[in-house]
C-alpha cells in the first residue's frame, strides 16, 4: 500500500462524493496503490449514509463511525490505526483542502524523506478578523514555545511516515500539535509547504474562539510531557527546592535582623509571611514531583521507547 489518507469529518455529507471522486482521480494518475479511510465522527446528518455508498462505488473507500462526537483527535488516532500506506495523508472533509495537493504531499515524504511535511495556508480564505489574525498569533506562539519553525501547524492537511503516524498517540485536543508530539517522539525531520486553501464550498465551520485557548493550554500541556513525562520529579523537584531555598534564605536574613534590631519582631513585618508562605509551596511542590515519580514508574509505558534499527539478534 502506497498511500493512505485519513479524513476526519463530522457532518459533511454534502462534500464527501466530490472530494472522494477527486481524491480517486488524482491517486489513480498517479498509479498510488491507496485507501481512503473517512472517519464520521458522530455525524448526525447523512454523512454515514454517504460514507457507505460511496464505499460500494470505490473499492478503496473504508469508514470508520462512532457512537458520538469524541472530537477530532479521537478520529485522527482512530484513522493511524487503522492506516496501512507507507505514506499517510491526513486532510478536511469541506474540501478547503484540495486532493491536487496529495502527489507533492507524498513525494516529499517517499523521495525527500520527511518524517512529516505540514501544509501551510498562506493565503486563506477565510474571515481576517475572526480566523486568520488569532490564527497567525496563536502559531506565532507554537513557534516560539515549541521550537518547530511552521507557519501553520494546525493546518489539517498534512503527509506522515508510516512510522511516525504509529508511533504516537493523539488524544484530548492534540491534533493541532502533532508536530510537537512527533518532535518528542524522535522524528526531526519535519517539513512545510504552501498549500491552496479554497473557499469553504459546503456546510460551516465547526470551531469557535474557544480552541485559541485550549490550544494554548494544549501546547502547555504537550511540551510539559515531552520534556518531564518520564521524569516529572526533575521539574517540581527543582521548583520546589528553588522556592524552598528562597523562603528559608529570607528567613535567615530575618532572624539575624532580629537580633541585630531587637526592638524588631518577626511576625510584624511582611516578608516573614512571604517566607513561610515560600517554604510551605516549596515543600508541596517537592512532595508533588513524589507523587509524580510514583504514578510514572507505575505506568505501564514507562520503558516505552522508539527503536529505530537493530543488528545482530
Amino acid at each position: 500500500m502506497d498511500l493512505s489518507i485519513v479524513i476526519p469529518l463530522y457532518n459533511e455529507d454534502e462534500s464527501l462524493p466530490e472530494l472522494v471522486e477527486w481524491i480517486e482521480r488524482v491517486c489513480n494518475d498517479h498509479g498510488y496503490a491507496h485507501e481512503i479511510i473517512m472517519i464520521d465522527d458522530g455525524s448526525t446528518d447523512n454523512s454515514w449514509f454517504v460514507i457507505e455508498n460511496l464505499s460500494t462505488q470505490y473499492n478503496t473507500v473504508k469508514g470508520i463511525k462512532f457512537q458520538r462526537n469524541y472530537g477530532k483527535s479521537a478520529a485522527l488516532n482512530e484513522g493511524f490505526k487503522a492506516a496501512k500506506g507507507n505514506v499517510v495523508i491526513t486532510m478536511d472533509a469541506d474540501l478547503q483542502d484540495s486532493p491536487d495537493e496529495i502527489p507533492e504531499l507524498y513525494r516529499m515524504i517517499a523521495v525527500d524523506g520527511f518524517d512529516l511535511v505540514s501544509g501551510w495556508k498562506k493565503v486563506r480564505h477565510d474571515n481576517a478578523l475572526t480566523k486568520n489574525l488569532p490564527s497567525k498569533l496563536y502559531n506565532a506562539v507554537n513557534r516560539s514555545i515549541s521550537g518547530i519553525k511552521l507557519h501553520d501547524m494546525n493546518c489539517g492537511l498534512k503527509a506522515y511516515r508510516k512510522k511516525v503516524v504509529k508511533s504516537i498517540e493523539v488524544y484530548g485536543e492534540m491534533h493541532r500539535f502533532i508536530p510537537v508530539l512527533a518532535k518528542w517522539a524522535g522524528f526531526r525531520k519535519i517539513g512545510e509547504k504552501v498549500v491552496t486553501h479554497r473557499p469553504r464550498k459546503y456546510g460551516v465551520s465547526k470551531f469557535g474562539w474557544e480552541r485559541f485557548i485550549n490550544g494554548f493550554l494544549d501546547l502547555l500541556s504537550v511540551q510539559f510531557m515531552g520534556r518531564f513525562g518520564k521524569k516529572p520529579m526533575h521539574f517540581f523537584g527543582t521548583l520546589g527546592t528553588l522556592t524552598f531555598l528562597i523562603g528559608l534564605l529570607m528567613t535567615v536574613y530575618l532572624i539575624v535582623s532580629r537580633f541585630m534590631y531587637e526592638d524588631v519582631f518577626l511576625t510584624n513585618r511582611p516578608p516573614f509571611y512571604i517566607a513561610l508562605v515560600a517554604m510551605i509551596i516549596g515543600t508541596q511542590f517537592f512532595l508533588t514531583g513524589f507523587v509524580a515519580e510514583l504514578v510514572s514508574r507505575n505506568a505501564s509505558d514507562r520503558n516505552n521507547y522508539l527503536v529505530e534499527e537493530r543488528i545482530g539478534n
